[in-house]
């Protein structure tokens, strides 16, 4: 459905290119697309029977032979961000009561558990009123497994999660919805906080509840959703105490950018001060400039990322430009668009993979698999965090993000 839409808009562009207006119909494929996109979601929702609140699977399962179909982790994932995403591309595409759906779940977790997780199992929720943990049976060894990632507390994560409550608050008076929001913020304050080299947070807890990990490095994306949620927090009650807090957080993120390059580092290593010149991160230069002033400056950062992680129209996550990387390039088109910069946006929004997928999701990247430069755990021993081409979630809710021009870290406002 997708490539025959992509073939007729061509054929339609070229007809009108001889009248002088072939930008109507490349334009309108893009928000044809996140139209798609809206519903696509939407109808994973309505798909559980009833209104109670549940989780959305991340990823649906792959095509045969693609690498990661014996990825049995992300078989039932339900991530926490890409929950949170849908939670917020709902509510732009205007689908309250799919969007409330999905915040129910969220925010029991946020407020029936000691610490949002960074996965769940995917549905409803228990009997308990809890989202489950996401586990497996493995045959092999004959036993129920479940991954140390998913069961952690990304510091991104959680502030994505209180960006969701905070988006479904702004729509509806229910005060458990900016304390859900809180409880979030306040988990990051007392556990990620960190007094270190620049200051900000760090990446978080990494493991199960026995025997806890904490993440030391700092990540500029991390710090900047912060800014984003203690901005928005201090909107309300406590406006002063959420203010300083959006400072500390912004003032890490200032401390990233590298104006001899026009580009942001992608955070520390793990004690705290030392930049990761590792690798490079696509979000780490796009997401600081979602920031409500954020700096003229820091638009540099956009050429940078055009540079260095281009692929054809589109964006791979890291500078080895192995692949599209989806979600990137969706991200990219929101920010085109805020630039005034809409040709670019449609020419991104061109290179994104053809949906496969019955349910209408994105593709995480247009190959078997793409790197990132990054690893899952401390325990990891090689950068083994990896992308695969799979629908996904979290891709798909970007691209709604994308075409409708809605700044999630200020909730739509310019």
């Amino acid at each position: 459905m997708r490539r025959e839409s992509r073939r007729v808009g061509l054929i339609l562009a070229g007809c009108l290119l001889a009248a002088g207006v072939a930008a109507a119909p490349r334009s309108a494929a893009l928000q044809a697309g996140g139209r798609a996109a809206c519903r696509a979601i939407a109808a994973q929702v309505d798909a559980v029977a009833g209104d109670g609140p549940l989780l959305l699977r991340s990823y649906d399962a792959p095509a045969a032979g693609d690498p990661s179909a014996d990825e049995a982790a992300l078989a039932t994932a339900a991530f926490s961000y890409d929950n949170a995403l849908a939670v917020i591309a709902l509510t732009a595409c205007d689908r309250p009561a799919q969007a409330r759906r999905v915040a129910l779940a969220l925010r029991a977790a946020a407020l029936g558990e000691a610490r949002l997780r960074n996965a769940y199992r995917a549905g409803p929720l228990s009997e308990t009123g809890l989202p489950l943990p996401n586990g497996w049976w493995d045959a092999a060894e004959g036993r129920w497994v479940e991954d140390a990632y998913q069961m952690g507390t990304a510091t991104g994560n959680v502030a994505w999660t209180a960006l969701a409550m905070l988006a479904i608050a702004a729509r509806d008076d229910d005060p458990a919805w900016r304390a859900a929001a809180v409880r979030l913020a306040e988990w990051t304050l007392a556990h990620s906080a960190d007094t270190r080299g620049d200051g900000g947070f760090d990446g978080g807890v990494h493991g199960f509840d026995a025997a806890p990990q904490r993440l030391r490095w700092k990540s500029t994306e991390h710090n900047a959703d912060l800014a984003a949620v203690f901005g928005l927090l201090a909107r309300g009650a406590d406006a002063e105490r959420w203010r300083i807090h959006a400072a500390q957080a912004r003032s890490f993120v200032a401390a990233q950018w590298d104006a001899a390059q026009g580009r942001f580092r992608v955070g520390t290593q793990s004690d705290g001060v030392t930049p990761n010149e590792s690798t490079s991160g696509l979000d780490a230069q796009l997401w600081p400039l979602l920031l409500p002033d954020a700096p003229a400056e820091w638009w540099r950062a956009l050429a940078w990322a055009e540079r260095q992680h281009g692929v054809r129209g589109g964006f791979d996550f890291n500078a080895d430009r192995d692949g599209i990387w989806s979600e990137g390039t969706a991200q990219a088109i929101l920010i085109y668009r805020r630039a005034g910069r809409s040709s670019e946006a449609r020419a991104a929004y061109a290179e994104l993979p053809p949906v496969r997928s019955a349910s209408g999701y994105l593709d995480a990247t247009d190959r078997p698999s793409i790197t990132t430069g990054l690893a899952i755990g401390p325990d990891s021993t090689t950068d083994d965090f990896r992308y695969y081409r799979r629908p996904h979630l979290g891709a798909t809710a970007w691209l709604v993000l994308g075409a409708y021009r809605f700044n999630p870290f200020t909730l739509g406002e310019r």
